[in-house]
């Protein structure tokens, strides 16, 4: 999965298999705003919950 951009701000998503746990990096206007850390299980993350965790964000963000 690529990165996701909403409303001037962009969320990159990096995960470890190994770890079981992943991270998405925001960042608004080209800085560096906060990291959402998540776990998952199997051989990588599924991209509609990578999708909640962003649309989640955005609601408490009011983005």
């Amino acid at each position: 999965m690529g990165a996701v951009e909403r409303s001037g701000y962009r969320f990159e998503p990096e995960f470890s298999v190994i770890n079981q746990n992943g991270a998405i990096h925001v960042y608004h206007q080209g800085e560096f705003v906060e990291e959402i850390k998540f776990s998952f299980s199997g051989d990588f993350p599924v991209h509609d919950n990578i999708e909640k965790l962003i649309d989640q964000y955005c609601e408490q963000h009011r983005i």
